[in-house]
């Protein structure tokens, strides 16, 4: 008949199963020990890691490398509270995960029982949606709607809580009758017609036209659809941290990253254009500077398949709702080649040329270089992961990127220890290509635990380390809007090289120029896990820079300007 007596535990990792899950990131403890029974025996790989934050950044780093939904799996109390960094940096960056949690039984919910926390209180704020799963009969259910809601409309994290009591309890579970109805969940799709008629008659007409283009575009697999409208209508692009990979690198249409640490030639075309069209963005201050001085003389299209994000922080002009994807192909069936808009790329081209990214050639160990080099030698090649900071900026400069997904870091939360758990995901999202984790000596040292969970799987993560001894970005504002007065920012030396060797990872401390090149090859021919302890310049600083609250325009250019 289809039916069978199963036990909450089990009907979750069967639903798990149905949902194609393979992979789990997690930490156990009492409250999920009747999970952790049946893992024991279940096809699902279960990754332990050293601690609970890193499953929630394990899990979102493999949904960003595969563009399939990523799982956590963590017990109550502490280690649902320890998630919870991980989750806000998920939702804060629209990535799918399901975080799972154990939590006490039922009958003492609200009693302050030993390790009881109300996590979904907790996460209200940073999921998409979550669950406090009361009945075993519900659970399946819940996990196909959980799945549901995380990997479609605007992507996020989903929480699922689950007491004790429902995991042990046993019921006649048919898995065919657990149907995903939601009603009040249908996110708009395809694009108003007469909206994306007006939009193409914008851009046939448009004589300074940007592509603005960001993580949506991604996780929306319409990277080719962006490339083809911009290569149609000639129309350079620019991209957000998170959009980066959308466009090739080395595209002749692509003028690289805007904003805070963006390139000139990308701001100065937003500052100009007289048409933007806006793809899978937030319009977020580190973008935008000065948002009264954003695109001030453009007409703004803004496509987005979250409403709630049109208008939030930038009036538009025309606002079409739906996924991004479905809303370009829309648009290319009306578009045929239009102006070649040459003195307005010209323009752009002279920008580029005359304000390259450019570093210190002076025969000292510089950050810039080491990832040029990385580009170089690893080319299309690899996943490159990042922390937070100075190096995440120096990366997004530098490093050519070829592919979409190709850049995995933290965004919108700029979450310091995302980098390492990350690259664990996206090894098993993409276990055939090789993982580089680029980090700070600051960023390392917050999941630096999980050198334990790399070793012991024997992940071939490429760990590169940019160490300067300081806590890197907070010591470049300190040093030019605080007078240089450098208030706890100056790190102690570390020998990471030592520490990875105590976990059992082999690793090269690189202190001049002429080691740079052998040391990325040594890494990437060692089997397994390497480590990389580059030694640069101490106060190196990241340019462009526009100070917090300036316009685009207003740029800090130094050497690397």
């Amino acid at each position: 008949m289809g039916t069978t007596l199963k036990s909450g535990a089990a009907i979750l990792i069967e639903s798990l199963l149905q949902q194609g899950v393979t992979t789990l990131f997690g930490y156990p403890g009492a409250a999920v020990l009747p999970v952790y029974d049946e893992l024991y025996s279940s096809p699902v790989k279960h990754i332990l890691v050293r601690h609970e934050q890193a499953a929630a950044h394990a899990a979102d780093g493999f949904a960003r490398a595969s563009g399939r939904t990523g799982v956590c799996l963590a017990t109550s109390g502490p280690g649902a509270c320890n998630l919870i960094t991980g989750i806000a940096t998920a939702y804060m960056d629209s990535s799918p995960v399901i975080a799972i949690t154990g939590q006490v039984p039922t009958n003492l919910l609200g009693n302050d029982a030993f390790q009881e926390a109300d996590i979904t209180g907790m996460t209200m704020p940073v999921t998409k949606h979550n669950y406090l799963v009361k009945r075993t009969e519900d659970l399946g259910r819940v996990i196909k709607e959980a799945f549901h809601i995380a990997g479609t409309g605007r992507k996020g994290p989903v929480l699922i809580d689950i007491p004790k009591d429902v995991s042990v309890s046993r019921i006649v579970w048919d898995k065919e009758k657990d149907t995903v109805n939601l009603r009040g969940y249908r996110p708009t799709r395809t694009g108003h017609r007469q909206q994306i008629v007006k939009a193409m008659d914008l851009i046939r007409n448009a004589e300074c036209p940007v592509i603005y283009a960001g993580g949506g575009v991604i996780a929306g697999d319409a990277s080719g659809e962006l490339v083809q409208l911009a290569e149609r209508m000639m129309i350079p692009v620019t991209t957000t941290l998170m959009g980066l990979s959308c466009i090739p690198g080395d595209h002749p249409l692509n003028l690289g990253m805007l904003g805070m640490h963006g390139t000139v030639q990308a701001n100065s075309a937003i500052t100009e254009c007289d048409l933007l069209i806006a793809l899978g963005v937030r319009f977020d201050d580190r973008v935008t500077g000065k948002i009264e001085a954003f695109a001030p003389h453009a007409h703004i299209i803004h496509i987005d398949i979250d409403p709630a994000e049109i208008g939030k922080n930038r009036q538009v002009h025309l606002p079409i709702v739906g996924d991004v994807k479905i809303v370009l192909v829309q648009m290319l069936a009306g578009l045929t080649r239009g102006k070649e808009h040459d003195v307005w790329r010209r323009k752009c081209t002279g920008w580029k040329e005359q304000h390259p990214a450019k570093y210190n050639d002076d025969g000292f160990l510089h950050p810039q270089f080491i990832l040029r080099k990385m580009s170089e030698i690893l080319g299309a090649d690899a996943v490159i992961v990042t922390d937070v900071g100075q190096h995440q900026m120096w990366t997004a400069q530098h490093y050519c990127f070829r592919y979409p997904r190709q850049l995995i870091t933290s965004g919108g939360l700029g979450t310091m220890g995302f980098g390492l758990p990350a690259a664990m995901g996206a090894h098993y999202a993409c276990p055939d290509v090789p993982v580089f984790d680029v980090s700070g000596d600051g960023s390392i040292q917050m999941n630096i635990q999980e050198f334990g969970t790399i070793l012991e799987h024997n992940m071939p993560v490429k760990i590169v380390v940019m160490n300067n001894m300081f806590l890197g970005m907070v010591r470049q504002w300190q040093e030019l809007f605080y007078d240089r007065r450098y208030s706890f920012t100056a790190l102690p030396p570390v020998d990471f090289v030592r520490i990875a060797g105590a976990y059992g990872i082999d690793g090269i401390k690189v202190e001049s120029c002429d080691e740079i090149v052998p040391a990325i090859r040594t890494a990437i021919e060692t089997d397994g896990p390497f480590l990389l302890d580059f030694r640069v310049e101490r106060e190196e600083n990241v340019y462009p820079m526009v100070p917090a609250g300036a316009a685009l325009h207003e740029m800090i250019r130094g050497a690397g300007s």
